[in-house]
């Protein structure tokens, strides 16, 4: 292992597998399948304003490094125009310049709030990039050099004890000789200390300016591709998961929010994985879910049910299960999914129909005349969505709350579009969707939750004693209601929670009877 390595004295070199790069080759070959563009990131425009636009915006779902509810939170703040402002929003919220202080001496300093600043002129050369305020792992190392006047040898075994900090607290004999050196050249005893606590926070994880500059091109490349290519940016997305911060609902509930069509799993049209497909309006091609995303199929039944339909198209329910030879189970799965929706929409009827072939061919029996198909109350708007949920983990058809809205705005419930739109200090309730849930170690406690619905998301703040109050319905509630006021600063807005409860609503069913959903 790494630290085996390090003892014997070998060089050690890290290779990132990362999938991002896998999403934009996959994204790349389906610009130029389908557009005849041939692009690659070295061709790839620099400087793109509608890229940095929707950078600054915060719409940045399923972009590189930039996706996440903290860096969603910093763009609007920190507004990228250029490559380096990038490298910067890739480094910046690490619990190195976290814990150290520095985030928001850099926003107020870039924001013209503050004016740039340098504890030492001797620092001028080293901080200067990042306006007085270090911010990698390159610059901490230099800074000991340069302030506390460390020797190469020393500075290489800072850099040694910052990654192995949480192993050994090795670190800690560097506290003394550190700060008292910084002093006695003149710089504040205040800065001082806050640079040692960046150096501890970077043992726990920070970035090296090299690092974040290869970070920053994948983040601009997948941004350029989520603006101007937004259905193959999405199918590459979907076709490369597992990997990135959100799950597959959210990925389509977001393409669909952009105006990109969806178009479910189907026999008779779907690949293995995501494909395009062209429609009549518009200039974005439509995204045909794969049939990868019908849980518990075997990829080898997928890629049969290709095959045999490469061979000769599917004509019926009836003859797709005598040809493909599935199991009960796998034909179960594709008809509770809506997978036979070509040939019948009634998901109920599909399931009748393959089961009953199924199990005639496991026994052999030869059917001469068909029994009659009964008749089945169809799926209603929410049991179709819910249905493609425990299926497929998603629904091209809708967001479980579509159907809801009605109740909930009868509730003076709003959407996330109004809550967004809402001022500063308002006091506000608000239903949806739990998609994310953080306690970072550096956040002293607090939590910070993510709310879905039709429209975008809510981004919530817990306080610790909220937290510890509502601890059962924050951990486990997929649909949970909040209490809270607005916070509207620098374009960003956030509800700070005061109190959580179960939102209750009304489904009626198509048998003409009701249950309370929770």
């Amino acid at each position: 292992d790494k630290d085996c390595l390090e003892e014997l004295g070998l060089f050690k070199v890290d290779l990132l597998g990362l999938g991002a790069l896998h999403q934009l080759h996959l994204g790349f070959d389906l610009l130029e399948k389908h557009r005849g563009e041939r692009w690659s990131m070295a061709m790839l425009p620099q400087g793109d304003e509608p890229t940095y636009d929707m950078i600054c915006s915060g719409d940045t779902i399923g972009v590189f490094q930039i996706e996440s509810r903290a860096q969603m939170a910093m763009l609007p703040r920190l507004r990228p125009r250029t490559y380096y402002d990038l490298v910067v929003e890739v480094s910046i919220v690490r619990p190195g310049p976290i814990t150290g202080g520095m985030v928001h001496p850099y926003l107020r300093r870039r924001s013209g709030e503050e004016p740039v600043e340098y504890p030492h002129p001797c620092l001028e050369p080293v901080l200067k990039k990042t306006l007085g305020v270090p911010l990698f792992q390159e610059q901490v190392i230099r800074l000991a050099m340069v302030a506390a006047d460390y020797t190469p040898g020393e500075a290489d075994q800072l850099r040694r004890d910052m990654a192995a900090w949480r192993r050994s607290g090795r670190i800690e004999r560097h506290h003394a000789r550190l700060v008292r050196r910084m002093i006695a050249k003149g710089i504040a005893d205040e800065f001082a200390e806050r640079v040692f606590e960046q150096i501890r926070g970077f043992g726990e994880y920070g970035f090296p300016e090299s690092h974040a500059a290869s970070f920053a091109l994948i983040a601009y490349a997948t941004a350029w591709m989520k603006r101007h290519h937004h259905d193959a940016f999405t199918c590459s997305l979907l076709n490369a998961q597992p990997m990135g911060f959100y799950s597959t609902s959210t990925i389509v509930e977001d393409a669909k929010r952009h105006g990109v069509t969806v178009l479910p799993v189907d026999v008779q049209r779907s690949e293995w994985h995501c494909t395009l497909e062209p429609i009549q309006t518009g200039s974005l091609l439509a995204i045909r879910m794969g049939l990868r995303y019908v849980k518990g199929l075997a990829q080898s039944n997928g890629e049969k049910i290709c095959a045999e339909r490469a061979r000769r198209p599917y004509d019926s329910i009836e003859q797709f299960v005598e040809r493909t030879c599935l199991d009960e189970g796998s034909l179960m799965r594709l008809a509770e999914s809506g997978s036979f929706g070509g040939f019948d929409r009634d998901r109920r009827s599909a399931i009748w129909r393959v089961r009953g072939e199924a199990r005639a061919g496991a026994t052999a029996i030869g059917v001469t005349e068909r029994e009659r198909l009964p008749g089945f109350d169809p799926l209603d708007a929410l049991e179709t969505i819910n249905w493609d949920y425990r299926t497929t983990g998603h629904s091209p058809r809708g967001h479980p709350l579509g159907p809801l809205r009605e109740q909930l705005a009868g509730m003076r419930l709003p959407d996330a579009r109004s809550v967004n739109g809402m001022r500063d200090g308002k006091r506000v309730r608000y239903a949806g969707m739990v998609i994310c849930r953080q306690r970072p170690g550096t956040a002293s406690g607090v939590c910070f939750m993510t709310l879905e619905d039709e429209t975008g998301f809510v981004n919530l703040v817990v306080w610790d004693r909220i937290f510890h109050d509502h601890t059962v319905l924050i951990k486990t509630s997929s649909f949970i209601g909040v209490t809270g006021k607005i916070q509207a600063r620098d374009g960003v807005t956030h509800v700070i929670a005061e109190s959580f409860w179960i939102p209750k609503v009304r489904v009626e069913l198509v048998s003409g009877g009701s249950h309370d959903f929770h």
